[in-house]
């Protein structure tokens, strides 16, 4: 945490403060359309969606239990619930982690990937209408780059 600022701190600018509560907007409101659409058009939530994707990004399609939930921005016990649905419904195998017998690892099944794959069109229309549609010529670059930057102050 960075120390606090010595002397009087100046108040945002108008467009500061747009920016601020256009942000704090956009975090509650975006997630929440991302994840209606899949679910109305997929019947799959964003975060199955987001662990079909994790896993398939891997290598071997597998992650530790503990990784995936941190991959998922979830607690290991939530992670643990979903990825029990997930197995039920044939999309994620849970197996006993080889190098470490406490742990498990999430592999993600050929069904799976097939249901991801379906998935993945709304998924895609839902991001395009709800955020790329709306931000015209910005320089996608540097909007990434700065959302990184801000992702990863302590």
């Amino acid at each position: 945490m960075s120390p606090p600022a010595s002397g009087p701190l100046d108040p945002l600018s108008p467009a500061e403060e747009a920016v601020m509560r256009a942000l704090g907007r956009f975090l509650l409101v975006i997630p929440r359309a991302l994840d209606a659409d899949l679910m109305r058009e997929q019947r799959m939530s964003a975060s199955e969606y987001h662990v079909l994707r994790h896993l398939s990004e891997t290598p071997d399609q597998r992650m530790r239990m503990s990784e995936l939930a941190a991959a998922c921005d979830m607690s290991l016990s939530g992670m643990t619930r979903l990825a029990a649905k997930l197995e039920s419904l044939g999309y994620v195998e849970r197996i006993r982690c080889e190098e470490d017998a406490r742990g498990a690892n999430a592999v993600l099944t050929e069904r799976g990937l097939a249901r991801l794959r379906e998935a993945w069109p709304t998924h895609l229309a839902s991001v395009r209408r709800h955020i790329f549609d709306h931000l015209g010529d910005l320089d996608l670059d540097q909007l990434a780059s700065a959302f990184s930057a801000m992702a990863t102050e302590p």
